[in-house]
C-alpha cells in the first residue's frame, strides 16, 4: 500500500500538472469503486468542475473541485481517493482519437513517458477522468480494492475514517513533545506497532517503519516503557529524515506503486533493511533477520539496532 511519501509525490505532481483543468467528463469499468453514488450520479455531480488544488491527509488523496458552472462558487466537493493496495493515478496529455474514445480509450501522444505507460503494471485502467485541454487523469488498479468518494468539501474531514487518523507524520502538529505524548500512553507496547498505527500516527508504513527503526537505532520488538528520551528524540528525528528522503527520492516502488508518469519512485534503492533479510547489513555486515510484528514483517539489524 502506498505510504506517505508515495501520496506525497502524487499530490506534488497533481498540483504541478492539473490544478486549474476543468472536469469535462468521467468513465468506469468498475463503479464498486465509487462509494454513496451511482455512476450517472457521480458524473454528473463533478462534470464542469475546476480542479482547485489537490491535498493530503495521511496516506489519503484529496482533490478539491469548484462549485461547478451553475453554483456560482458555491457547493464546493471534494474527491477523495484512497489507492489501497495497488491503485496509482496516471496524467496523461492526449491525442483525440474517435475509435478509442467510444471504447472509452485515448490514445497517447509520444513522449518520454509513453514508455512507462505501456508498462504492465499501469494498463489496469478502470476510471478515467477527462479533463480540458486534452488531458486525462487515470487509475490503474490491478486488484480493484481501492476507493472514490465524492463530497462536500466542507464535509470531507468529518468522514468516519478521517476523522479517526492521527497526527499526520510531517504536520506541523507532530512535534517531539507530541510525539512523546503519544507514546506514554502506550508504554507497555512494542515500539514497532505504534509507530504503525493510523489512529496515532499517519502515514507511515511497513516499509518506513523498518527504516525508520534502523535510522534511529531502535529495533522494532522494543517496549516503548524502555526507550530512554533519548532513543525517543532519535526516532522522533529518523521519521523526518527518511520520510524526507523518500518524498525527494519519488517514494518506494515495492510493489505496483507508480508515480503520475508511471514511472516508479527511487527510494528502494536506498532501503537498508527493508526486505534484506539474509543479505549483509550495509553498516556492519550482520545479517538482516526478519520478525513478524503486528501480523507485518518487520526487518532490523541485531547489531546496529538495540
Amino acid at each position: 500500500m502506498p505510504e506517505l511519501p508515495e501520496v506525497q509525490t502524487i499530490i506534488n505532481d497533481l498540483n504541478k500538472k492539473i490544478k486549474g483543468d476543468t472536469i469535462i467528463g468521467f468513465w468506469s469499468d468498475w463503479p464498486k469503486a465509487i462509494k454513496g453514488k451511482t455512476l450517472e450520479s457521480f458524473k454528473k455531480e463533478i462534470k464542469g468542475r475546476k480542479i482547485l488544488g489537490s491535498r493530503r491527509i495521511g496516506k489519503n488523496i484529496f482533490i478539491d473541485l469548484s462549485g461547478g458552472p451553475l453554483h456560482s462558487g458555491r457547493g464546493k466537493k471534494t474527491l477523495y481517493i484512497h489507492l489501497k493496495m495497488t491503485g496509482h493515478l496516471l496524467i496523461k496529455s492526449q491525442i483525440p482519437n474517435s475509435k478509442a474514445q467510444t471504447k472509452h480509450k485515448i490514445q497517447n501522444t509520444k513522449s518520454k513517458t509513453s514508455d512507462y505507460f505501456s508498462d504492465k503494471v499501469n494498463s489496469y485502467i478502470h476510471h478515467i477522468w477527462y479533463l480540458g485541454k486534452n488531458k486525462t487523469m487515470e487509475f490503474s488498479d490491478v486488484r480493484k480494492f481501492a476507493k472514490i468518494v465524492l463530497d462536500d468539501t466542507q464535509k470531507i474531514n468529518n468522514l468516519p475514517e478521517i476523522k479517526k487518523l492521527g497526527v499526520d507524520a510531517m504536520s506541523r502538529e507532530f512535534t517531539l513533545k507530541k510525539f512523546a505524548e503519544i507514546l506514554e500512553k502506550r508504554k507497555n507496547r512494542p515500539i514497532g506497532i505504534v509507530l504503525m498505527e493510523q489512529e496515532l500516527i499517519s502515514g507511515i508504513g511497513n516499509i518506513y517503519r523498518s527504516e525508520i527503526l534502523f535510522e534511529a537505532g531502535v529495533a522494532p520488538m522494543r517496549h516503548i516503557k524502555n526507550l530512554s528520551d533519548e532513543e525517543i528524540k532519535k526516532i522522533y528525528q529518523a521519521i523526518r529524515k527518511v520520510l524526507t528522503k523518500a518524498i525527494k527520492l519519488r517514494g518506494t516502488s515495492d510493489s505496483d506503486y507508480r508515480d503520475t508518469a508511471g514511472a516508479p519512485g527511487n527510494f528502494q534503492k536506498v532501503l537498508k533493511v527493508y526486505r534484506r533479510a539474509g543479505k549483509k547489513c550495509k553498516k556492519c555486515d550482520t545479517i538482516i533477520k526478519r520478525m513478524t510484528l503486528g501480523q507485518r514483517s518487520a526487518f532490523f539489524c541485531p547489531k546496529c539496532q538495540a
